[in-house]
């Protein structure tokens, strides 16, 4: 389970979308996204993920990361996704698929585009009309980004500070702050496939250096410009995180602030 086209670039950021099987909500019940965010932390901790941002929602997740060994990423989704819908079937009693069989991982050039990568992340549940804010949904790492936490933090901030190319953590936060008011003050609710479809986002020459890394594996993609940066285009349209009219599964009712050892007990 889990799989995905293996494209294995050490130091590269990628965007990583994975949806519940038949675009069921399984994981629309809080303490399944707990669960998520819980397996993701063990992932870190046993294969040192670097996690640069992050959002669960009722039925897909968006992960932002660093790659570094061949087998981090993918041992890290077998564990988080294998485990979360693992504890979900046991526990309804339920049978067969929980995920979509593959995930998608877009390459991400860092600065100006990882900015815009970050933001779009954020802002899912706001263009689902389920919150106002990003710092409304607790199951998302816009809140970390913002107040990182003393403890039991997920994301990793040295990574994301470079990624980001900013020169300190204050600039971090001021510079992600402004990207999210500005594109609320423009009403800004518009999908972008390119995150969740592209083989890569970035400029120009960085889309071409990806493809050449990547070989015969993007053998026939082509080069796109959309919204005045490149993409390196799949054949078909891979993913689609457009919620529709069931957003109204979700709720702040049925969200709760994750930590460790909260999950302890929900074991």
């Amino acid at each position: 389970m889990a799989r995905a086209n293996r494209h294995h670039i050490p130091g590269q950021v990628w965007h990583i979308t994975h949806r519940c099987h038949d675009r069921e909500f399984l994981l629309k019940f809080a303490r399944d996204r707990r669960r998520w965010l819980h397996w993701l932390f063990e992932s870190k901790k046993r294969y040192d993920l670097q996690i640069l941002n992050y959002i669960v929602t009722s039925n897909h997740i968006h992960l932002l990361v660093l790659d570094g060994d061949e087998d981090v990423i993918p041992r890290s989704l077998q564990l988080t996704a294998g485990q979360t819908g693992e504890e979900y079937n046991r526990r309804k009693g339920r049978k067969g698929a929980f995920w979509d069989d593959r995930y998608h991982a877009t390459a991400v050039e860092t600065e100006k585009h990882f900015f815009r990568c970050l933001a779009y992340i954020d802002l899912n549940m706001v263009r689902a009309n389920v919150v106002r804010h990003p710092s409304e949904w607790p199951f998302s790492g816009y809140n970390e980004i913002q107040n990182p936490p003393r403890r039991y933090s997920l994301i990793d901030r040295e990574s994301l500070i470079w990624a980001c190319a900013v020169e300190d953590d204050e600039h971090l936060r001021q510079q992600h702050r402004q990207l999210i008011e500005e594109a609320l003050t423009s009403n800004s609710r518009k999908r972008q496939p390119e995150w969740t479809e592209a083989i890569a986002v970035g400029s120009k020459p960085f889309v071409q250096s990806i493809k050449e890394k990547l070989g015969l594996r993007a053998s026939g993609r082509k080069l796109l410009e959309a919204s005045g940066q490149f993409v390196l285009r799949e054949p078909g349209a891979a993913y689609n995180d457009d919620l529709g009219t069931t957003n109204g599964l979700l709720s702040a009712e049925n969200a709760f602030i994750w930590n460790v050892e909260s999950n302890k007990s929900a074991c």
